[in-house]
């Protein structure tokens, strides 16, 4: 790697490559689509941990705490077993297309986002819950207001979980085959281009996936340091 790669990076980034354009738009829609998948999975569930008290709770939140550090290859495996033509999902012809990718992703934003928001809401009076109740909101209004009470700490786990997922590798090229034009992902070229010695490439995919986590980052502590009530540091 020379100096000649940093220039041709820079070049692809002014003229906004064809084929960067497309690989950093397959991993933003991969993203966003896993981790609203998710939320609308994990969320409630979050919810539902934080106000409600059932047996096998402790163990479904331990479980959720555990499986936030869960290694992308592992997910992946979890979900190639099912969608493998020797699979029980193998009919459905899904592995090695965008939803297979998604799906994969969704399940590693999945228990980030039921710890979080878990954890989150729990801070929450716990009285909140009962007061609606009382006041006669249906299960869906319960979880509207619940939620809106504690959007900081929703949002920040949608956050989080999508930063997750739009960094991951193995979930990625396992699922979805790194096919050129079709499921290749900002991480999953860049070990392709880098293993072929296409630098260039390489580093202006590095740039922008650094300009989304740096976007995420951002909103992380702008939740957190900006939220109704306080003061900027």
């Amino acid at each position: 790697m020379n100096l000649s790669h940093f220039a041709d990076a820079v070049r692809l980034l002014a003229v906004w490559d064809r084929e960067l354009v497309a690989i950093t738009a397959n991993s933003l829609h991969f993203a966003v689509a896993s981790t609203i998948i998710a939320a609308i999975l994990g969320i409630p569930l979050g919810v539902l941990l934080a106000f409600r008290e059932f047996p096998g709770k402790r163990a479904i939140v331990s479980a959720a705490h555990t499986l936030m550090g869960l290694p992308t290859v592992v997910a992946g495996l979890l979900v190639f077993s099912f969608l493998s033509r020797s699979g029980p999902l193998g009919g459905i012809g899904l592995m090695f297309t965008p939803a297979a990718v998604i799906i994969g992703q969704a399940v590693l934003a999945l228990p980030i986002l039921v710890s979080l928001v878990y954890s989150g809401l729990a801070r929450l009076d716990p009285e909140l819950a009962e007061t609606l109740h009382t006041l006669g909101a249906s299960r869906l209004q319960r979880t509207v207001k619940i939620v809106r009470e504690g959007r900081i700490a929703v949002a920040s786990a949608i956050l989080t979980a999508f930063g997750r997922v739009v960094g991951e590798v193995g979930t990625a090229m396992m699922l979805g085959g790194n096919i050129r034009w079709y499921t290749r992902t900002i991480t999953t070229a860049i070990a392709l281009e880098t293993q072929k010695g296409a630098f260039a490439l390489s580093i202006a995919l590095g740039v922008v996936l650094m300009l989304v986590a740096f976007g995420v980052n951002f909103g992380l502590n702008y939740l957190i340091r900006f939220r109704p009530g306080s003061r900027a540091i």
